[in-house]
């Protein structure tokens, strides 16, 4: 007998470690309890996730992670897979959906492997540090399904010039030459908007996710 319906949407999720001026990232502690978490909670149907990964906060280092994840995927044509980046924001006090990366490394301090770029294209095969990318996933309807649940969301059309839009960008990239997506969010502080709610915001967003695939 043949499924019901299109096939699951199979998540992978990461999230960064500490680095300047930030000692603990709030979203190595989302990343590392995501499952625990949905294993206790429930994991929307139609969803499936799969890696929740730690990536270095450093170009280098977190591109050789994130590269041999990305090539470690099956190949299947009906495969319907989304790659969720976490990035915390330390000065933010709201969610946000970010729509695009630009080809541009500016670091304003050094990352964890001590680089510190200016004005550099991330790939400069793409061309100038102008270039962006855009994710195809709808970010204005999935802001408004995240604040129709009472989440303080917004949508981005700005990820910065650090590793959070380095990795983002790289990512596009590769989900737009697999036909997979991409998408990358960043988080307050726990500080700002405690932890519990933060899990919650992901496996909520999670769900909004595979039904806007």
């Amino acid at each position: 007998m043949g499924s019901e319906g299109p096939p699951s949407v199979t998540i992978h999720v990461t999230g960064f470690k500490k680095f300047h001026g930030v000692s603990e990232n709030p979203t190595e502690t989302i990343v590392n309890n995501l499952k625990k978490y949905l294993e206790k909670n429930g994991l929307a149907e139609g969803v499936t996730l799969g890696s929740c990964s730690i990536l270095e906060t450093a170009g280098d280092g977190a591109l050789d992670s994130l590269l041999n994840m990305l090539h470690s995927e099956p190949t299947s044509n009906s495969r319907r897979i989304i790659w969720l980046h976490l990035g915390v924001n330390s000065g933010a006090s709201r969610f946000a959906i970010e729509h695009q990366a630009y080809n541009e490394a500016t670091f304003c301090c050094p990352d964890e492997l001590g680089w510190k770029p200016k004005r550099v294209p991330i790939v400069p095969e793409d061309g100038q540090i102008s270039r962006v990318r855009e994710t195809s996933l709808p970010v204005e309807e999935i802001t408004k399904a995240l604040a129709k649940k009472g989440y303080e969301v917004m949508t981005s059309n700005d990820a910065g010039r650090f590793v959070c839009n380095y990795v983002y960008y790289h990512s596009l990239r590769c989900a737009q030459e697999n036909g997979i997506k991409s998408l990358f969010v960043h988080v307050p502080l726990f500080e700002t908007i405690d932890e519990d709610t933060q899990m919650q915001f992901i496996a909520s967003l999670l769900q909004v996710l595979a039904s806007s695939y």
